[in-house]
């Protein structure tokens, strides 16, 4: 960029993330983060090997981190960085290859570092965060925050502010509406279903306080990666072990398969110790093909491999069609069905919790369904047609409008920082 800009929004996400910064107009406009690509995968991969230099340890993002660990190249793949804020973990240090350590707090500083030099290096920002980081805990849920803000400090931000991601969203949409409605902003990504109800109009776009206009929101720390974790354990796990029974009729130990589904959890599974307990349980196994191939993933560290393939499976699934899943990396010649019904029964109680959570905003606001005039969709996983159908058919009067699911919310936190700054 040819100056710098003065400030900028960030679209922090668990999967992917975005930022806009001021043209010289003044209009926002959307940074390209990769060549062509206005959005970014929210990931860091940590070489082995390699100096480091002023910006810290050998490291790649975004798409190039993905690349780098399916190529597979020596270190470490960190993805769903969000999910550690509000927890202890912000403070531990992880290994991440090459006999070096990381702290957690440091991981997020370094990429939200990388989204502010890919932006220009402004000194102030906003932030967008879920309605909750952490479900039911108001202390924890604060403590997020601050972590973030220190993290984004860190790295040169002088002014941070925050703003509710679907807040954010129903700025976007309110660009399109001609005339005052109230629209249910449906916010699904990776770590968190958020849904605010705000009241949007043409003549309310110019106002910086729009307190008035919020009339509730609520959400749920259910999204997209829970819908991997459990098609990965109801679609794919059963054929390492999952829920399997032995010779002795005893049920192999589940925590290992829960690990292995979560990302943030799977690089605990390739702990010398625990490997070799493992490698030494094959009487517990009735079909010693699942011990085998659970080895094989344990010792090849294939986990985030095989949780790739979990989530490239609920893509294939999104718009109704069975699918299957290819795990020949596993074992030659191994390919899994994956059905809709299977997915339907593995993600129904997420799905119903959702959607609740989308009608207790409702009546929080002091509304019925049939008051809401639109609902607007955003996030990576409203793209899964089973959750988007399931809500709409809740409130049958409502328009129901897809924005962009990958930029609707850096776009609106645009909007709200070129008010707040300009």
């Amino acid at each position: 960029m040819s100056t710098r800009p003065a400030f900028c929004a960030i679209d922090f996400g668990t999967s992917n993330s975005a930022v806009a910064v001021p043209d010289a107009a003044g209009a926002m406009q959307l940074v390209e983060l990769e060549p062509g690509q206005r959005t970014m995968p929210t990931a860091v991969f940590y070489f082995a090997e390699g100096r480091h230099d002023a910006d810290g340890p050998p490291r790649a993002f975004g798409r190039a981190a993905v690349a780098a660990y399916v190529e597979g190249h020596d270190g470490r793949l960190m993805r769903s960085m969000k999910s550690i804020l509000g927890s202890s973990l912000i403070e531990q240090t992880t290994d991440v290859g090459g006999g070096r350590g990381a702290k957690y707090a440091d991981i997020v500083s370094g990429y939200l570092k990388r989204l502010r030099r890919l932006a220009g290096e402004p000194g102030r920002a906003v932030l967008g965060r879920p309605v909750f980081f952490v479900d039911g805990e108001p202390e924890r849920d604060a403590a997020a925050q601050a972590q973030l803000e220190a993290c984004a400090r860190a790295v040169g931000f002088a002014e941070v502010h925050f703003q509710y991601e679907p807040i954010a969203a129903a700025f976007d949409f309110e660009r399109q509406a001609r005339h005052e409605q109230l629209v249910l902003v449906a916010d699904i990504g990776g770590g968190t279903s958020d849904f605010s109800i705000v009241r949007v109009g043409p003549e309310r776009m110019s106002r910086l306080e729009r307190r008035d206009d919020i009339l509730a929101s609520h959400g749920v720390h259910i999204a997209g990666t829970d819908f991997d974790r459990h098609i990965e354990l109801a679609g794919l796990l059963p054929e390492f072990g999952y829920r399997a029974t032995g010779p002795s009729g005893r049920e192999v130990p589940s925590g290992i398969y829960f690990d292995l589904a979560t990302w943030h959890l799977i690089n605990t599974c390739y702990a010398p110790l625990r490997v070799a307990e493992w490698r030494g349980m094959k009487s517990w196994f009735g079909d010693v093909r699942h011990h085998a191939r659970l080895m094989t993933v344990l010792e090849e560290r294939l986990g985030h491999e095989l949780a790739a393939r979990a989530e490239g499976a609920k893509i294939a699934i999104s718009g109704g069609a069975d699918t299957t899943v290819d795990l020949g990396h596993v074992e030659p010649g191994l390919v899994l069905p994956l059905s809709e019904r299977l997915a339907v029964d593995a993600l129904r109680a997420d799905l119903d919790r959702i959607i609740s959570t989308a009608h207790e905003t409702v009546a929080l606001a002091g509304l019925r369904a049939d008051d809401i005039d639109a609902l607007y969709f955003t996030g990576g996983s409203t793209g899964l047609r089973l959750l988007v159908d399931g809500m709409a058919a809740g409130f049958p009067r409502a328009a129901r409008v897809s924005g962009d699911r990958f930029a609707s919310v850096a776009t609106g936190l645009g909007l709200h920082a070129r008010r707040l700054f300009a």
